[in-house]
């Protein structure tokens, strides 16, 4: 018979669980002024069987760039609980995080492409990175074709990567955050 026990010299461990994301707010704000478009996702029971979803779709319009701001929040927590507003979590641990993107091909003027959730060097305008220089994701830069109205889909990813997060890592890297498909029109 073996008996273990805990001594004081024992130092916890740090937990490197999925972050607990009821609600992804996108907010694209017009680069030269102009009514910003704000569009949620959410999951109000949080762990259980339902998933984030889209509560409308993304309407942007042609020839126009905008910053893109993501805000995460843990609904089940009430708004004054400290981990209620899981994006400063994220900007805090921001060389374990990183947001992935994936969309319509060609919908964007820039990045153009489809993303870089299939291709992690496939181009996203980034707008904020972490301490090593690695980008982030919960600032980045869109800009639509102009006279060229487009409807499809645009998929927004945070990936969990601590002690994995590099300059290679990419979509199948670490844990999902949140994963969340709005469906996006662009229109004159």
């Amino acid at each position: 018979m073996v008996l273990g026990s805990c001594s004081d010299d024992d130092e916890p461990v740090k937990e490197d669980v999925p972050e607990l994301i009821t609600t992804v707010e996108l907010t694209f704000t017009p680069v030269g002024g102009g009514d910003a478009v704000k569009v949620t996702a959410t999951d109000p029971d949080g762990e259980g069987t339902d998933e984030l979803k889209a509560d409308g779709p993304i309407a942007l319009k042609t020839g126009t760039t905008y910053t893109m701001d993501i805000k995460l929040y843990n609904g089940l927590l009430p708004e004054t609980d400290e981990e209620y507003d899981v994006t400063k979590e994220v900007e805090e641990e921001s060389d374990e995080h990183m947001f992935f993107f994936s969309w319509t091909a060609d919908l964007f003027a820039n990045p153009a492409g489809n993303g870089n959730i299939d291709n992690r060097q496939d181009p996203v305008v980034y707008a904020d990175v972490d301490e090593n220089g690695l980008p982030t994701g919960l600032s980045t830069t869109w800009s639509t074709k102009e006279d060229a109205s487009s409807n499809g889909a645009f998929r927004v990813v945070l990936k969990h990567q601590p002690e994995l997060k590099s300059a290679t890592s990419g979509y199948n890297t670490g844990e999902t955050d949140a994963d969340v498909s709005f469906v996006i029109n662009v229109t004159e």
